[in-house]
């Protein structure tokens, strides 16, 4: 039987009968047949992907190369709503806001519930302000009003003006290529390949894959000389894995992912021997309906109108949550409305149209029918079936404490809602958590090295970033914070792999 590392090794015979990639020639060494040869090689296009090619090409690395399994770049990045929290911005002066890679790293720890990475974090936030330039370099256009996401003790969320995350992909992707970055789509990565001490030296490729379609396609080897950088994003749309870690995640539940986050690469790396980190820790985002697919329309909408809008129970016509708590705590509440026989009743979120309308979701939620619009209390507990009597006097005790500046019920941060009362018409959306992101995955060090299992060392030539990493954020991550963290850490991988 073949030991582990020579399957790792693969092997001359391995490389798909003289399959070569048309950007490059031919070669051999290491006892493996090269189809191509790079000194960087990054596998994912999202967030962490591209902030790697670009600062690679910033610090002169000659030869880049990015691959993406999907028809179209950006994967999950592409689905965001377009938000970054950034401490210490140029935006966040302006507009008088006090904040600090500290203070954001502790409103983090906190959401982590003792088992985050400070040391992560911090690294990640330190540089904020760095990748925050960097994607203005790039062209991203982020929008003069910054939002205040669940969690954090101050406002520090900057957002695209697309309001998704391709407000930050197709600048970086365009920056990236007049940079000179080789990229390709339907590229599908399959193993990683070592030689004899262990060192990652290149990686074996499923070139002209189509999703669904595992044997499509033809086998090469890229040969990377100075680092491989797995950027492939989480797991979400892998039912059995993620069911497997939570039993209570079946395919009823949906989820916000693209469908090529089915967790390739981090499959690949554990069977390489890296440390796995927290896998079991998947976090659903309260902000989701259940009248659309996917991500939609509707997280948008929630995320901008949290601050100044009430959650309500069906049942009992009250709220039942702190609107911008945590993620975790939000999605476990809501969770937690069901009807008389325990199927879900979906809770709602009513905001007031004077304020809603002065964001561009508005309009896609009534269009779609993710949320519709009513000219009284009494027109949406007749339509939703509320108790109207409590419902009335909720709307009237939450226009108290906006007045008061003061939440009695839950401890709101009431700065956050800007003395926005609740009045009509009233814009309502139904709240239910779909899986949106995988909290576990493989560990590193500050410096983007995966770490091995077996001797708590990093794999030689071998970095990560992004969703595919496990143990930064702990239990919840806070909203906003994925994608300054997926930046950062690419921009960290690359500046490893090019001292190395």
């Amino acid at each position: 039987m073949k030991d582990r590392r020579s399957f790792l090794k693969l092997g001359a015979g391995a490389a798909a009968a003289g399959a070569m990639l048309p950007f490059a020639s031919h070669a051999s060494g290491n006892g493996v047949n090269w189809d191509a040869e790079y000194d960087m090689v990054i596998v994912g296009s999202g967030f962490a992907g591209l902030a790697a090619a670009i600062e690679a090409k910033r610090l002169n690395c000659k030869r880049v190369l990015v691959i993406e399994k999907m028809g179209v770049y950006g994967g999950n990045s592409t689905l965001n709503a377009g938000q970054a929290c950034f401490a210490g911005t140029d935006l966040q002066k302006k507009l008088g806001i006090e904040d600090s890679a500290e203070l954001m790293v502790k409103d983090q720890l906190a959401a982590g519930r003792g088992i985050a990475s400070k040391e992560l974090l911090m690294a990640s936030a330190e540089i904020g302000p760095y990748v925050y330039q960097m994607t203005k370099d790039c062209g991203v256009r982020y929008r003069d009003h910054i939002i205040t996401t669940g969690g954090t003790s101050a406002t520090r969320s900057h957002q695209t003006e697309e309001r998704s995350g391709a407000g930050f992909i197709q600048p970086m992707l365009k920056t990236a290529r007049k940079m000179g970055v080789e990229t390709v789509i339907r590229h599908k990565f399959e193993h990683l390949i070592r030689d004899d001490n262990g060192a990652v030296i290149g990686i074996q490729v499923r070139r002209g894959y189509h999703f669904g379609h595992e044997d499509s396609g033809e086998l090469i080897n890229v040969r990377a000389h100075k680092g491989v950088l797995m950027a492939t994003g989480g797991f979400g749309y892998n039912v059995s894995l993620r069911q497997a870690q939570d039993p209570t995640l079946t395919a009823e539940v949906g989820c916000t992912n693209a469908k090529g986050a089915t967790g390739d690469g981090l499959i690949e790396m554990l069977a390489a021997g890296a440390t796995p980190v927290h896998l079991s820790h998947i976090q659903s985002g309260p902000w989701a309906s259940p009248d659309e697919g996917g991500f939609g329309y509707g997280a948008g909408f929630s995320l901008y109108n949290f601050p100044h809008s009430i959650a309500i129970d069906r049942n009992t016509g009250l709220r039942f949550m702190n609107e911008i708590a945590d993620r975790k705590t939000r999605a476990d509440l809501e969770l937690q409305r069901r009807d008389k026989d325990g199927n879900p009743n979906p809770a709602l979120l009513i905001a007031p149209k004077h304020e809603a309308q002065n964001d561009p979701s508005m309009e896609k939620v009534l269009k779609y029918n993710v949320a519709w619009e009513f000219d009284s209390v009494e027109a949406i507990a007749k339509h939703f079936d509320v108790p109207l009597q409590p419902l009335q006097q909720q709307i009237n005790d939450w226009n108290d404490f906006v007045a008061k500046g003061e939440d009695p019920q839950f401890g709101k941060r009431m700065d956050a809602g800007r003395g926005i009362k609740l009045t009509a018409p009233f814009i309502v959306q139904r709240l239910w958590p779909k899986v949106h992101y995988c909290q576990g995955g493989i560990q590193i060090n500050p410096q983007a090295q995966v770490i091995a299992a077996r001797n708590g060392q990093p794999i030689p030539n071998l970095y990560a970033a992004g969703e595919v990493t496990g143990g930064v954020h702990g239990v919840s991550r806070l909203g906003g914070c994925s994608t300054p963290e997926c930046l950062a850490f690419g921009v960290i991988a690359a500046r490893s792999i090019m001292k190395a």
